[in-house]
């Protein structure tokens, strides 16, 4: 199959496509961060009527998710002046890919906004049931595609801070790097593979 990932620089879930022998590429904006020879720097947008017949979208969520909501009150204006206005397009950008003439489709977010603005998630997944012993809900929107089956179920880390909140060690050790909304968006690879193994 002719394969994208749409909104993925790291090139995660490409490659384990690439190796089932499918002719995958990676579409982003930001420059790869493998060997960037099927990668394509560009708005996704653009790309959308390329011939694929499978794309797995990953649309910016920090507009759309849900953890994010206090945010948009009144007290929070002179912060974010622009806030509506960009989940407005983050709306629109998550649609353009609901809405692309693809054969098979998935679109991965955080529990957010648009399970409620267009329609439920087919499936909630957890790195946890493949592998790794992260939380971190995940949602799939499906189209020709399958469920996900879990690959390997492993008990969850978690970390409690000081005031008792408890929260994904991995979701808490990257909170004080500069690198941290890219490394908590990452595809989990035990994801990636499966994604492959049960798609391609």
């Amino acid at each position: 199959m002719r394969v994208v990932i749409m909104c993925e620089k790291s090139e995660i879930i490409r490659n384990e496509f690439e190796a089932k022998g499918h002719d995958a590429w990676s579409c982003d904006l930001e420059p790869s961060e493998g060997n960037g020879k099927k990668h394509i720097r560009d708005d996704a947008r653009k790309h959308l009527n390329d011939g694929w017949d499978l794309m797995i979208a990953h649309p910016p969520c920090t507009r759309l998710a849900v953890c994010c909501n206090k945010w948009y009150k009144p007290e929070y204006a002179d912060r974010f002046p622009n806030i509506h206005k960009e989940r407005e397009q983050a709306i629109e950008f998550f649609m353009e890919f609901a809405n692309a003439d693809i054969p098979k489709k998935c679109i991965e977010n955080p529990v957010g906004i648009m399970s409620t603005l267009w329609r439920k998630p087919d499936q909630i997944i957890q790195p946890y049931q493949f592998g790794h012993p992260e939380p971190k809900k995940t949602c799939l929107w499906l189209y020709w595609l399958q469920p996900l089956i879990p690959t390997k179920v492993v008990e969850p880390e978690y970390f409690t801070t000081k005031s008792g909140k408890r929260m994904g060690t991995w979701f808490y050790k990257p909170s004080f790097t500069k690198d941290r909304q890219v490394m908590r968006s990452r595809t989990f690879p035990g994801i990636a593979r499966a994604m492959a193994e049960q798609w391609g």
